[in-house]
């Protein structure tokens, strides 16, 4: 992949992972409105911590990034088909899974930014009520 398209998986990669770092009551304030289901959310982020390997080899990540991307994609792998049905408010109020990958997504960016706060994406991302 060339540098442009490395920069916008990272760049996208940092997003999720604030995202999923942010204190429950900010992930909770983020979504809103937003009819965010969850196995969509799993999937995205098990995909991008698949691609990761390739992201260290061509240099984008280093080994300890490597290392806490991959053990979010696993504790996401764990989740259990039944708590990835639904909208993603109510799995982060339902499913103690959601706390564990909050510390190993803080933990990435703490390896990665040297800070787990981060801003999240802006208010336009993500479908909400009403939309088709």
């Amino acid at each position: 992949m060339n540098e442009f398209g490395d920069a916008h998986i990272r760049y996208g990669t940092l997003l999720w992972m604030a995202l999923l770092a942010a204190d429950a009551q900010d992930q909770r304030s983020w979504l809103g409105e937003r009819e965010l289901e969850t196995e969509p959310v799993v999937e995205e982020v098990e995909l991008l911590c698949r691609m990761s390997e390739g992201f260290a080899e061509r240099g984008v990540l280093e080994p300890g990034q490597l290392r806490d991307l991959q053990a979010v994609g696993r504790r996401l792998g764990e989740i259990d088909a039944g708590h990835r049905v639904g909208l993603w408010a109510d799995a982060l109020a339902s499913d103690s899974a959601w706390d564990d990958i909050r510390l190993l997504a803080r933990q990435f960016l703490i390896s990665t930014l040297g800070d787990w706060r981060q801003p999240l994406p802006g208010r336009s991302a993500g479908p909400h009520k009403g939309d088709h």
